[in-house]
Formats: structure tokens, sequence, C-alpha cells
């Protein structure tokens, strides 16, 4: 069967506008998270009731498919009478899953710096905000870099399943294209190449970043 390099030529626009879509669903969706799973996995440093509370959402979250999520939150909330756009639904639902892990990554992290460097920056007349923020939250983030930045790269390959939301992003595009022409195996390759690609680079960068911090 021959290798229809036309129909890709043909719907090259259409392929780049989805991977646009793909990279800036992956890149909200990793900043929301970020911030989101620092807040929780220096809030479960603590015992007590609100860190049982947090606990509960990073298992329930690590531990449910991305794809039921994404039904929740965007078909399953309206009925309570929250509402939101595709779009928000989507970032949400890979912040939501994304932000549960990226917190034990944290939390993991944040306890892997010494409790000496808090104690000396007591003495020095910092308080426990200044001592997390300036002291200890760095040196974590220094340990933590390359495994966020895994992170990101899951979150650009487990984007693809938005595609059931009807947002046109690259598998969606692939989607849309394959009804067209019925040639899933050029499609479908590209596809998958251009997913390649992209997580490669972000490999690549994580690399680059281990040895620059000589981790």
């Amino acid at each position: 069967m021959e290798f229809r390099t036309d129909i890709i030529v043909a719907n090259a626009g259409a392929i780049a506008e989805g991977v646009l879509i793909t990279l800036l669903v992956t890149s909200f969706s990793f900043l929301v998270a970020l911030v989101l799973g620092a807040v929780v996995g220096i809030l479960r440093r603590r015992r007590g009731v609100l860190s049982r509370l947090l606990g509960g959402y990073v298992s329930f979250f690590r531990g449910t498919p991305l794809l039921i999520q994404l039904f929740l939150i965007y078909y399953g909330l309206p009925s309570i009478g929250l509402s939101m756009p595709r779009y928000v639904a989507a970032v949400l639902s890979l912040a939501l899953n994304s932000a549960a892990y990226i917190s034990e990554i944290l939390r993991g992290a944040l306890g892997a710096v010494p409790k000496g460097q808090e104690e000396a920056a007591q003495v020095l007349g910092l308080t426990r905000m200044e001592t997390l923020v300036f002291i200890v939250f760095p040196q974590a983030l220094r340990v933590a870099l390359p495994a966020l930045v895994n992170s990101f790269s899951s979150i650009l390959k487990d984007s693809s399943l938005v595609s059931v939301l009807s947002i046109i992003e690259l598998t969606r595009i692939g989607q849309l294209i394959y009804t067209r022409t019925y040639r899933a195996f050029e499609i479908y390759l590209t596809v998958a190449l251009i997913y390649y690609v992209l997580t490669e680079t972000v490999a690549c960068f994580s690399r680059r970043i281990e040895r620059a911090l000589e981790i």
C-alpha cells in the first residue's frame, strides 16, 4: 500500500495549529499544577486535618483514570451547578491530576533539605515563611527540577485525552483528518511522531538540566 505523504502536506497547517493548541494546553496545565502542587506539598508537611484532606485529594487523583476525571469535571460538575468552558475543564483536569504527583515530588524534595538549614535561618532571625521561600524551597526545587520537567512531558502526552471534549488539539486534528480521508496509518503515524519529537525534546532538556545541576 502506498504511503500518502500528500495527505500530510495538504493538512500541514491544521496539524501545526493542533500542535500549538496542544502546547498551550500543556503549558497552562503545568503552570497551574506547579503552583497547586507546591501549595499541597508544603501544607502536607504538617500533620493535621488539612494534611489528611489534602492526602485524600492526592490519593484520589493518583488512583483514578484521567479520562474519568475529565468526564467528571466537564460533564459531572454542571449537574451541581458548576459549568465551565471545555478548555477550562481540560486545563483544570490536567492540572489537578498532575498537581497530585507534583505535590509528592516537591514534598519529597523539601524533606531532603537538611533540617539544619531551617534552624540556621531561624537563628538568623528569619520567619518560617522567609525560611521556606528563601532558604528551603530554592534548594528543594533544584533537587525536584528534573522530575518536574518529566511531569511536563507526562502532561504533554496526557493532553491527547482532551480530544474527547472536542478540543481541537493534535489528536483531535488527526481524528478529523481521518474522517475525511480514511487514511489512518499515515495520519496517526504522523501524530505519533510529532508527540515523540515533542517528548524527546523535553527529555533532552531534562537531561541537560541534570548535567548542569550535577544531579
